[in-house]
């Protein structure tokens, strides 16, 4: 029964050591929304303005102008 006494007080000492095991997940969580957040903001700021479109046609204009 000691056994089981000394094994339940290691429990409970690890556990004060570490009381926001948790807390990263969560962190992690909405550093996620964020990051969707700012994505969906972006994906639609380049849709609306065709900024994509004319630096790739800008890109390839100056390609095709050094080539030939």
């Amino acid at each position: 029964m000691t056994l089981l006494r000394w094994l339940l007080a290691l429990q409970s000492w690890l556990a004060r050591l570490r009381p926001d095991r948790g807390q990263a997940t969560a962190e992690y969580a909405l550093i996620l929304l964020g990051a969707a957040a700012v994505a969906m903001l972006l994906v639609s700021w380049v849709t609306k303005t065709n900024r994509i479109g004319n630096l790739l046609d800008a890109v390839f204009r100056h390609i095709t102008g050094l080539v030939g």
